[in-house]
């Protein structure tokens, strides 16, 4: 009898380690977790409109310098063009 009362005594002592301290812990209420996912959201929303703008900044200069380029090779086509029709 003297063994069980020591076994039982040591498996609550383990138990309440195990446990015990995760009681301890703070926890939030429901009303700050929709508090803490609303601000989570709002930063989310914010990355998000920034970088699209970082996208359509790129994308804008990549489409004026894809027409400059195509507009100087349609220039140097035009003038190959003159200078092989052109009687000299």
């Amino acid at each position: 009898m003297r063994t069980f009362w020591r076994v039982l005594r040591f498996a609550l002592l383990v138990s309440l380690a195990l446990v015990g301290p995760s009681h301890l812990l703070a926890q939030d209420s429901p009303k700050q977790d929709l508090k803490n996912a609303g601000h989570e959201t709002k930063e989310a929303a914010k990355d998000t409109g920034k970088a699209t703008k970082h996208a359509a900044k790129k994308t804008g200069h990549a489409v004026k310098k894809g027409a400059n380029k195509a507009a100087e090779k349609t220039e140097q086509g035009a003038q190959k063009v003159k200078d092989k029709t052109d009687p000299n």
